[in-house]
């Protein structure tokens, strides 16, 4: 038997590797409250409200305090007098954590 074919479409799937649960978990129990923006609520797989595209144009951004947004969600939220430059989420001050690509 010989097999032709004639159209195919490629699917794709892409997420933000937010550090919030292993992959496992996070299959098993998917939890939207942990999977988006603390400030406009939508998820990190889209974009913020200022932007197109997600991806690389919309990118996470992490505070030391583990809390994670949209970089531009977070720095329109920074630059508004009533933030007093803290977290949105706690309250702390906000310090930009550093992301080790690959730490454990």
């Amino acid at each position: 038997m010989k097999v032709v074919v004639k159209h195919w479409h490629a699917v794709a799937q892409w997420r933000w590797d937010t550090g919030n649960a292993d992959s496992a978990a996070a299959n098993a129990n998917e939890n939207e409250e942990d999977d988006v923006c603390g400030i406009c609520r939508v998820p990190y797989e889209g974009c913020c409200p200022s932007c197109k595209m997600p991806g690389d144009d919309c990118p996470l951004i992490w505070g030391e305090c583990t809390h994670v947004f949209h970089m531009h969600c977070l720095l329109k939220w920074i630059g508004t007098p009533a933030s007093k430059q803290q977290c949105p989420m706690d309250r702390r001050a906000w310090v930009t954590a550093e992301r080790k690509i690959g730490a454990p």
